[in-house]
């Protein structure tokens, strides 16, 4: 089953902004309480559309250029990507079923 992958700043502008396909981004930190309960979400998430998009997501904490990059100051955040240009965020928490629909409305 695939599951939401971290990617650092080196690897984020191959990663994300140069997928062909779309891609959702968590921006996220360790200490963050909605985001660890957010993170099984993201891994459901990942396995629905595998294949059909990539899950990625940044520690604030350890990337913090890419968090700046975007405008992240508040977590957890959520930035879909498609084409290498942001199509959606969303801030906080939001269940599977919300997140899915959001995903398939934009996509």
């Amino acid at each position: 089953m695939k599951k939401a992958t971290s990617v650092n700043t080196a690897e984020f502008d191959s990663r994300v902004l140069g997928s062909e396909s779309p891609v959702l981004v968590d921006f996220w930190a360790p200490w963050c309480g909605p985001c660890r309960a957010l993170a099984p979400i993201l891994d459901e998430v990942a396995a629905d559309f595998d294949g059909t998009m990539d899950v990625y997501k940044v520690d604030i904490e350890a990337e913090p250029d890419v968090a700046t990059r975007f405008g992240v100051q508040t977590i957890p955040v959520l930035i879909l990507f498609k084409g290498g240009e942001e199509i959606h965020r969303r801030v906080g928490t939001l269940s599977r079923t919300q997140l899915t629909a959001i995903i398939e409305q934009k996509l």
